[in-house]
């Protein structure tokens, strides 16, 4: 089962996509107005039903991909999370003892199959594959042992950046995360069941076919319970809110020279218990 959002005719839907038929999607929009708005209403598994039983009418290839959710309140970024690109950096031979956290707009971000861009501003696009948890079940102070019920489900992330522009400033990274259009989200979402193991989830990117990226949530050094845990200390998490769980090491910065992206370029995220989040980048036009 996998949940989308879509544009048809010009106007935003939502449905989903049964089980063993990728091409076909169940317009459910007549009964339930958005993903946003069933994991509001906790209506998850009503949606699923209203899937399950209903026709699939329509073409994936003849709609527009969304993000699963165009309209979260929040999207969290966890930055340097993965052991391996600890140890990329500098200092990085001693742990963080708390993940780095910053946030994007929904701006920043496109679904599946549309242009990521390049801004005139800087030629120093760079990706990086995400694994994303999306909320289902509002919460503060969740304990990392609850964290699960807390969970709708996942998708995956390019969470591009603008090299130069994240070192703009001293302290922070906002400005190369947030330029619009930069990143992208989806393809859908895939609930969270019980056979999903969070702590053994790969995620991989491919830039034209290359393989830059692989590996495994097991390699985190905060762990996505443990973020959950974390980011509702200080924040109440809504249901339709994001996170980003951090990016694994391979991303064009660390290569010498550097490999950032270009008009043309094809790059693919994958984690296997979602699937494939594929973008072309292009140059904005201005």
């Amino acid at each position: 089962m996998k949940f989308v959002t879509f544009l048809h005719n010009g106007q935003e839907r939502f449905g989903g996509i049964k089980a063993g038929d990728d091409t076909l999607i169940v317009d459910i929009t007549d009964k339930f107005q958005s993903l946003h708005q069933v994991l509001k209403d906790d209506a998850l598994a009503a949606a699923q039903t209203a899937i399950t039983s209903g026709k699939a009418t329509l073409s994936i290839s003849g709609v527009t991909l969304l993000p699963p959710i165009t309209t979260a309140e929040k999207y969290f970024c966890i930055g340097v999370n993965y052991a391996n690109r600890n140890a990329e950096y500098k200092d990085g031979s001693e742990a963080p003892k708390n993940p780095s956290v910053f946030m994007r707009s929904r701006e920043s971000f496109v679904g599946h199959g549309q242009f990521i861009e390049r801004p005139p501003e800087s030629h120093q696009l760079d990706y990086e594959g995400e694994i994303v948890v999306i909320i289902g079940k509002e919460g503060r102070r969740i304990k990392r042992e609850n964290a699960r019920d807390h969970i709708a489900g996942l998708c995956v992330m390019n969470e591009g950046t603008l090299r130069d522009w994240v070192r703009h400033a001293k302290f922070n990274v906002t400005q190369g995360k947030n330029f619009e259009k930069s990143g992208s989200l989806g393809p859908w979402m895939v609930p969270l069941t019980d056979d999903i193991d969070l702590t053994d989830l790969q995620i991989q990117t491919r830039i034209n076919g290359e393989l830059r990226q692989d590996d495994h949530t097991s390699n985190m050094m905060f762990p996505i319970e443990f973020q959950i845990e974390y980011l509702s200390k200080f924040a109440r998490l809504k249901a339709g809110d994001i996170i980003a769980t951090g990016t694994p090491n391979g991303a064009g910065a660390r290569f010498d020279p550097p490999k950032y992206l270009v008009p043309g370029d094809i790059v693919e995220v994958t984690c296997p218990a979602v699937g494939t989040l594929r973008n072309e980048v292009k140059d904005e036009i201005v």
